[in-house]
């Protein structure tokens, strides 16, 4: 008798000590969010809205960027409080700057930022127009490098995080979008070199590389990936969503350097 109580008491302290790590381990890799300042370009549809609402789940401030006011207060109505709505063009360095300087005076700082502003365009490098390549090249790149160059001085000082959004794109190249890859590539380079520059300062970068997802975004026949595709065949925004909330409540010495999320089926286009 004695033996069997023994034995129940030895079992109910390993679930405490098991409970115990477990919240510990929490405590460690799943740090909060609260009160974080969010900066997210892109914001007005897709992945950029999807990550402004976690966000906001998390309890952080968003600050909500992109060319569309009127997207834009539709998702600051469904957040509520603690959000800055900031129309953007991400390609103008001037509005870029104006954007980083109103967050600074609404909240008096930065902690995130999350570089998500994209566009594709599609075309035979023979065939393909200037000012489409520029597009590409204005948005994702200059886009880019505006809003994390602006941005840096408080990422710094807030010892913060920086979120690229890049694509399968990211690493490999493509045939039929040869120009919107060189953009991601691009990306993929410059977020590892900030991080290369400024994790020893303790800044986190993370580089998020999904595949086909479920939004707006054509594809190269004009049809929209949230029509082409039914729910379950490709990833959902709120999938990308959840991996850039899981590399920033990464706590500690650590960071998240680069999550690649793709359909199970992907790497099966290659072989």
């Amino acid at each position: 008798m004695c033996n069997k109580v023994l034995r129940i008491e030895q079992t109910s302290l390993e679930k405490l000590f098991n409970a115990l790590s477990h919240g510990l381990r929490l405590m460690k890799y799943g740090s909060s969010l609260k009160e974080k300042v969010a900066v997210v370009t892109g914001a007005g549809a897709g992945i950029g809205k999807e990550i402004s609402l976690k966000l906001a789940e998390e309890g952080c401030r968003v600050v909500l960027c992109s060319r569309n006011k009127e997207k834009l207060k539709d998702i600051a109505e469904l957040i509520g409080d603690d959000v800055l709505v900031v129309p953007t063009d991400i390609r103008v360095e001037k509005q870029v700057r104006s954007m980083i300087c109103k967050t600074v005076e609404q909240f008096g700082g930065i902690d995130i930022l999350v570089n998500n502003a994209g566009i594709i365009r599609y075309g035979e490098i023979e065939e393909f127009s200037t000012d489409d390549y520029k597009a590409v090249m204005q948005t994702n790149v200059d886009g880019t490098f505006f809003a994390t160059r602006e941005a840096l001085p408080y990422i710094r000082k807030s010892k913060g995080n920086i979120v690229f959004i890049g694509s399968f794109d990211s690493n490999h190249p493509r045939s039929f979008n040869p120009v919107y890859a060189a953009s991601k590539w691009w990306i993929k380079g410059f977020a590892h070199s900030i991080e290369a520059i400024f994790g020893k300062e303790g800044v986190g970068v993370t580089l998020v590389n999904p595949s086909e997802v479920r939004t707006e975004i054509p594809d190269e026949e004009g049809v929209a990936y949230s029509e082409k595709y039914r729910e379950g065949e490709v990833l959902e925004p709120q999938e990308v969503a959840e991996a850039v909330i899981f590399a920033l409540k990464r706590s500690g010495s650590s960071t998240i350097s680069q999550l690649d999320i793709y359909r199970r089926d992907k790497l099966g286009d290659f072989f």
